[in-house]
């Protein structure tokens, strides 16, 4: 599955951004889908995934209350819906996915196996 990722671009915090994940080749469906970002100088965290097949949520404690990841099927995309934007929620984010990911693994970059190509979000106070 090849997979682009837009939608980013510069916000005043308390702003609102939605990032998009937008598939080809298969049924995103399917596929686990998991955002993820990094910050300049730091290590690429989780933010949210949807699992496939099924549709549960999860999001880092950070975000919880502030992002919403959600799938649009008939678009073959996820998108994660950003609001109450502070500074600290620079970054690149990527969005990965995975046809057979476990529960457990949900939070580890290294077990999706497809990623877009990241795109950036900057929050200005």
């Amino acid at each position: 599955v090849q997979l682009q990722a837009c939608g980013g671009g510069l916000v005043q915090a308390g702003g609102s951004l939605r990032l998009f994940c937008a598939a080809s080749g298969r049924t995103l469906s399917r596929y686990t889908v998991g955002w993820f970002r990094q910050a300049p100088g730091k290590e690429r965290e989780f933010v949210a995934a949807i699992k496939g097949n099924g549709g549960t949520t999860y999001y880092a404690d950070s975000v919880k209350g502030r992002f919403t990841i959600a799938r649009d099927n008939a678009k073959n995309t996820v998108y994660l819906q950003m609001n109450s934007l502070k500074p600290e929620d620079t970054a690149v984010y990527y969005c990965g996915a995975d046809r057979f990911l476990i529960t457990s693994s949900i939070r580890n970059q290294y077990a999706y196996d497809y990623w877009g190509q990241g795109t950036l979000v900057t929050v200005s106070s």
